[in-house]
């Protein structure tokens, strides 16, 4: 991190078990943080979190064990966004946990005297896509487009008004993709890809996403909860580094030490082809582009990211290798 951290404050973390929660608590720890981890059961969590059950989250959820004597919160927990929801009503499903369980949990800080409560969001609350010139910024107008973003969209909402009713201080984080060990979905499908040495006809993508590393998140989420400026604010994050889907094969191609098979094929004919077998969506993610302006954080909270796309990529192919050869 960036910024000196010499406090004793105590931390709530939600969501502490999830793929992006044992990297926060390990690095909040690192800087000196007392941190608590709320988890719906008993599970193993980093050494020094002080855990607390609190079952599932949504609008009934009793957190004042949680939060008893704590001062930040960084609220990671959240009904994830899912390709193929089998739900009735996956709004419903969604706005119960990421909006009603994030209002209830705001609420009750503030009433037990916490000072700021940190959110992870989602750039989906921005749109889907950008072109390759224009990335998204945090003044954009947002269009969340399927039942996960709206949920998040609604949460910021529910968040501002709690915070100008109570005072609670607010800050609002929208990662990108986030990589790194432990990571699951398409990014494991594609490493998996590469190392099986698979033929990808991903060679003419000249699209631009960004990225953020699990360790550049955790990095911007602490100076989120620590920086006196970062109250009040919205905060887009990346890695600072666009790529395209056919450099990104390549880097993941170097990160595992082996070759790749990737071929040109022309991306229309992709895009057709994959919305005839029902994946047009999972080919936007390949062919679309995505980008963050992450100027923002970076200009008032002098943030900058501790990792560099090529250590971030580093250190997910060390893992999948390890998890690959059973280690």
């Amino acid at each position: 991190m960036n910024l000196p951290v010499a406090d004793s404050r105590k931390l709530l973390i939600t969501g502490t078990n999830g793929f992006v929660g044992r990297v926060l608590c390990d690095d909040a720890m690192r800087h000196g943080l007392r941190v608590k981890g709320a988890v719906r059961s008993a599970r193993e969590l980093p050494v020094g979190v002080e855990p607390v059950i609190t079952g599932s989250i949504d609008g009934k959820t009793n957190w004042t064990d949680a939060l008893l004597g704590v001062d930040a919160i960084i609220h990671l927990a959240a009904r994830a966004h899912i390709m193929k929801d089998t739900a009735d009503d996956p709004l419903a499903e969604f706005l119960a946990v990421n909006l009603y369980g994030t209002e209830n949990l705001a609420r009750q800080a503030a009433h037990a005297g916490v000072k700021r409560l940190v959110y992870v969001s989602s750039i989906k609350v921005n749109g889907e896509t950008t072109s390759a010139t224009q990335p998204f910024a945090e003044l954009d107008k947002p269009d969340p487009q399927d039942p996960y973003a709206i949920s998040k969209w609604q949460a910021e909402q529910a968040l501002r008004r709690i915070a100008r009713e109570t005072g609670l201080e607010v800050v609002i984080v929208r990662p990108p993709l986030v990589y790194g060990p432990g990571v699951k979905g398409n990014f494991i499908s594609l490493l998996a890809a590469i190392d099986k040495g698979i033929p990808l006809p991903l060679a003419g993508i000249n699209n631009a996403r960004s990225l953020v590393y699990t360790g550049n998140l955790v990095d911007a989420l602490i100076a989120c909860v620590t920086h006196p400026a970062a109250a009040g604010q919205t905060y887009l994050v990346s890695d600072g580094k666009d790529v395209s889907t056919a450099l990104l094969v390549e880097k993941i191609a170097q990160a595992l030490e082996c070759g790749h098979r990737s071929f040109y094929f022309p991306p229309s004919l992709l895009q057709a082809a994959a919305a005839l077998l029902g994946r047009a969506k999972q080919a936007e993610r390949l062919l679309g582009s995505l980008r963050v302006n992450s100027q923002k954080i970076r200009s008032e909270l002098n943030w900058v990211p501790p990792y560099s796309l090529e250590q971030g990529l580093r250190a997910t192919a060390d893992w999948y290798r390890a998890l690959r050869n059973g280690l």
